[in-house]
């Protein structure tokens, strides 16, 4: 079995995210310091979803319990990589920080991002479909900074609201699809930058190993050694998401199959679309890490 792992960002959470997912430790503990009960329940509330706080400490938690979950039933995979916070869990599962110390990491990025945000509010606005040199003069004109790179023309921009609004005017007048991300920090800009100093003391104190496995970075390519792991996973915060060279490093390893882990399909969809000859599944497709599995196999006989 060749395949590789890839972990959610925010913004999809859904209350039937993860239909096979059971109620196990790293389930409860996650609930323990969101102070709810039932998560699912809970994420039916939007206001509370769409809290920084709250999707980065939830999806964390899900995404270690549901790999620990199905981790037993499959192999190891090829390689893996993270998208936005999904890179904390995917970091775990590359084996280079313990599952708990990741799960307690989760609320102490959020805490420090949205004390950026508390004195510079932002967000970030999703843009397609405008040509780089189009995209290359909105940014001058707005002082915006490129949060995320999924591809040529499909990019993330963040900064201050006022700047947003602006952009998207302009964008949309330029033909450009836009649309605001659920999420109330400018993550992955300059916006963060106190919030990727602070982390980084914050990580200096946490036990950091090599990859067990091909581990892929949003800032820093292919992690090697733990060293260099501890600097990229501060670094993201600030800096743009390079997902498209991401998915290039893992189309790479000549995988067979890519499986997404979180809310959603969009990481798959991106996949599907750029890579049409090696399938990709998200998580939330099945009803069971049985049938997972299942799936994972038979592509590897394939």
């Amino acid at each position: 079995m060749s395949f590789a792992l890839l972990f959610s960002g925010q913004g999809t959470q859904h209350p039937d995210m993860l239909p096979w997912l059971s109620d196990d430790g790293l389930v409860r503990g996650m609930c323990a310091r969101l102070g709810v009960d039932d998560w699912r329940r809970a994420l039916a509330d939007p206001a509370w979803a769409q809290r920084n706080d709250t999707a980065q400490t939830l999806l964390t938690g899900l995404a270690l319990a549901a790999w620990k979950q199905l981790a037993p039933k499959v192999a190891s995979p090829t390689a893996v990589a993270g998208y936005s916070v999904g890179e904390l869990a995917a970091f775990s599962a590359a084996g280079v920080i313990d599952t708990e110390a990741v799960a307690a990491l989760a609320s102490e990025r959020a805490e420090a991002m949205d004390q950026c945000a508390a004195r510079v509010p932002g967000g970030l606005l999703a843009v397609s479909g405008l040509a780089e040199p189009r995209l290359e003069h909105l940014l001058v004109e707005t002082g915006l900074a490129i949060a995320i790179r999924n591809g040529i023309e499909s990019v993330v921009i963040g900064g201050p609201y006022a700047a947003l609004d602006e952009a998207e005017r302009m964008a949309s007048l330029e033909g450009a699809l836009c649309t605001r991300l659920r999420v109330n920090v400018a993550s992955h800009t300059p916006w963060m930058r106190d919030a990727a100093e602070s982390f980084s003391r914050t990580l200096a104190d946490v036990p950091f190993h090599a990859p067990q496995v091909v581990l892929f970075s949003n800032a820093g390519d292919r992690i090697r050694e733990a060293q260099s792991a501890r600097v990229a996973l501060a670094a993201q915060i600030d800096h743009t998401v390079r997902w498209d060279e991401c998915m290039e490093n893992i189309a790479a390893r000549q995988v067979s199959c890519v499986l997404e882990i979180g809310p959603g399909q969009a990481l798959a969809r991106m996949w599907n679309q750029r890579f049409p000859n090696v399938p990709a599944r998200a998580c939330d497709d099945f009803r069971s890490a049985a049938a997972i599995a299942t799936w994972l196999n038979s592509r590897s006989a394939a």
